[in-house]
């Protein structure tokens, strides 16, 4: 279709209806300044002061880090486990790392919520957390249990001084969270898997506790 230019604007003069292509123009490969950068805060009317703020921000970043780790070891045994436990195992794993992926959005929401910057880079996580690194490769299934309880162990020591401190400092929306969600989740799935590591015969029972031959 053809278009008429006027000699003052040089620009297309556009029908009734007509659109600028301009307009629908996608703004690529744009580059700017961070608007916050990280460990700094943004005061958010919540009658907290900003010490208060700041210290809870920092313990649930750590909280954070270690429990994004925990969630991606969750997802790593569930692809790599092996065995006669396969199946249950298989379902256990990828259940619990839904769990832990409902905690990291909670926590992480928590954290812009008083303000601060959350972790989310796989690289600032790993150079955050206290979890422990698994090898690249497979392991056998009580290896891959007592690596997640180490990590939930880890998690519930921070999570539980951090709740306390959150507590004394008057921040109880920070303290609901880690009790809450937290640390709860964690001891239940933590309950799951200890009991995997019971040594009890899966065939025939211990006949000389029961009395038999």
């Amino acid at each position: 279709m053809s278009t008429q230019t006027t000699p003052a604007t040089g620009n297309a003069s556009k029908t009734k209806g007509q659109a600028d292509v301009g307009e629908a123009q996608p703004l690529y490969a744009q580059r700017g300044r961070e608007i916050q950068p990280y460990g700094t805060l943004t005061r958010m009317p919540l009658g907290l002061g900003e010490k208060v703020c700041g210290a809870s921000v920092a313990s649930l970043n750590q909280v954070l880090a270690d429990t994004m780790t925990l969630r991606d070891m969750y997802k790593k045994h569930h692809w790599q486990v092996a065995g006669h436990t396969f199946y249950q195992l298989h379902l256990l794993f990828d259940k619990h790392h839904k769990e832990q992926s409902e905690l990291v959005d909670s926590i992480a929401e928590r954290i812009q919520l008083l303000g601060g910057i959350s972790l989310a880079m796989a690289h600032d996580v790993a150079e955050t957390t206290s979890v422990p690194r698994p090898p690249r490769g497979r392991e056998e299934v009580p290896t891959q249990i007592s690596r997640l309880l180490e990590a939930h162990e880890i998690i519930l020591k921070a999570a539980r001084g951090a709740a306390r401190e959150a507590a004394d400092a008057g921040d109880d929306g920070t303290n609901d969270l880690l009790v809450s969600e937290v640390v709860r989740t964690n001891e239940l799935q933590v309950w799951f898997l200890a009991e995997h590591l019971v040594d009890t015969p899966m065939i025939r029972a211990d006949q000389g506790r029961q009395g038999g031959k």
